[in-house]
């Protein structure tokens, strides 16, 4: 967005001031082109499954539900149960996977919902099949499973030899289908550790298969299997990192996807205004602690209005630096929850309308999500993921806002393409 002054963009499209100076920008351009990447990198015969886990990996599970589906996403996938209500409440109807085992409470609400789940044991699915019959007369649809095999992650799924028998248990289960056999790789970048993964999968279906059952549409490949292109597509995939324009630091990128992989278009941005920019003496100590203090007089040191508590962690001081002007600055003294001090004395005429960018791009210069996850020796899926939910997010598409999240609720600008079919302008949760 070239224009610096988001109050009077937001004016522009009848869209609210922030209630504070620290925002989330989110390019749902973006967002849609990664999704044509992948798509065009997966070819016609896979499908894609757009992973929103997680508030959509900090970018807003909402507008990004909405985005992945207008852009041609088969399904949406998401963790947990009210993950997917919040989305059907909010007027998405795409498909719906959650792709963790939901709690037999929870079970007509899913199925009511039109939501796909998982059988993750072989102990929970029993115990949901067998409440299941004893409900489906008073539900409507049926209940839809993916069956997932344990390959060598270690976390969900059962072993290739017992996938035949749950695979038989669930199609006998009167209106009960399987829907799925999927599993997850634990290290796409590792070929060995893959190909055995695969081997255990496709095992998994020839069992199937020998014992009579139809095997169902398969998936395997997340965002690092698909780029890496160590194994098969099968009929799905589930990108999540790859569609916010991200890819792991440590992934080898197949001849194949180094193209796709140049083409991916990060979509948030972390931005805000100085609260206060002052001229401290020599001396002075900024932040909780003193551990940083001013060695001459003349420091401008700018605080900002963001902390920890917006998942902007502790660990990007010292070291850490921000823009202003298109240029880096130090972080000074210790990110405290609601603020982090920088040191703008080397670039002239910083005020309080100047706007501070913490993740992405200001002129010719650019701090990355993999930078900040070098600093706190973590990976960007953490990076953008922790992004406080209390931080504004402001949705645009071809540098014009369409909608505004806060703590209140969601705004969507009149007449924005973005907007579901239960939206009117008001805000909602």
């Amino acid at each position: 967005m070239a224009d610096h002054d988001i109050d009077a963009r937001l004016a522009r499209a009848g869209l609210p001031t922030l209630p504070r100076g620290a925002w989330l920008e989110v390019d749902l351009d973006a967002l849609a082109a990664n999704l044509a990447v992948l798509r065009e990198l997966v070819g016609p015969r896979t499908q894609v499954w757009a992973v929103i886990k997680a508030d959509a990996y900090g970018h807003g599970i909402e507008m990004a539900g909405r985005t992945f589906t207008a852009a041609g996403a088969e399904r949406l996938c998401v963790a947990s149960l009210d993950e997917a209500l919040l989305l059907r409440q909010a007027g998405v109807s795409a498909p719906l996977l959650v792709m963790f085992p939901v709690p037999l409470a929870g079970l007509e609400d899913a199925v009511a919902a039109d939501l796909d789940l998982v059988a993750s044991d072989a102990t929970g699915t029993r115990e949901l099949l067998a409440r299941w019959r004893g409900t489906a007369t008073g539900v409507r649809g049926g209940l839809r499973l993916h069956l997932e095999v344990e390959t060598g992650l270690g976390r969900g799924g059962v072993l290739p030899a017992d996938a035949a028998a749950l695979a038989a248990e669930i199609a006998a289960t009167p209106a009960t289908s399987l829907a799925g056999l999927w599993t997850h790789l634990a290290a796409p970048e590792e070929e060995a550790a893959t190909a055995a993964q695969v081997e255990a999968f496709e095992e998994a279906a020839r069992r199937l298969r020998d014992s009579g059952t139809t095997v169902p549409p398969r998936h395997a490949s997340s965002s690092g299997g698909i780029f890496a292109g160590r194994e098969a597509l099968y009929d799905a995939v589930r990108p999540g990192l790859a569609l916010y324009g991200l890819l792991a630091d440590d992934l080898p990128i197949a001849a194949g996807a180094r193209s796709a992989a140049a083409r991916l278009q990060p979509a948030m941005a972390l931005k805000c205004r100085p609260l206060r920019v002052e001229t401290l003496p020599a001396g002075s100590g900024v932040s909780y602690g003193g551990r940083w203090r001013a060695e001459a007089d003349g420091a401008r040191i700018a605080t900002l209005p963001l902390g920890y508590g917006d998942g902007f962690s502790r660990a990007y001081w010292p070291g850490g630096e921000v823009l202003v002007h298109g240029r880096r600055v130090p972080l000074v003294g210790s990110v405290a929850m609601d603020a982090v001090m920088a040191d703008v004395s080397a670039v002239p005429g910083v005020g309080l309308e100047d706007e501070f960018v913490l993740l992405g791009s200001q002129e010719s210069e650019s701090i990355t999500a993999a930078e900040l996850a070098r600093r706190r020796n973590t990976i960007p899926w953490e990076v953008v993921t922790a992004m406080a939910h209390r931080l504004p997010r402001v949705y645009h598409a071809r540098a014009v806002p369409l909608a505004v999240r806060t703590l209140l609720g969601q705004l969507t600008a009149k007449g924005s393409p973005g907007r579901g079919d239960d939206t009117t302008g008001e805000e909602h949760g």
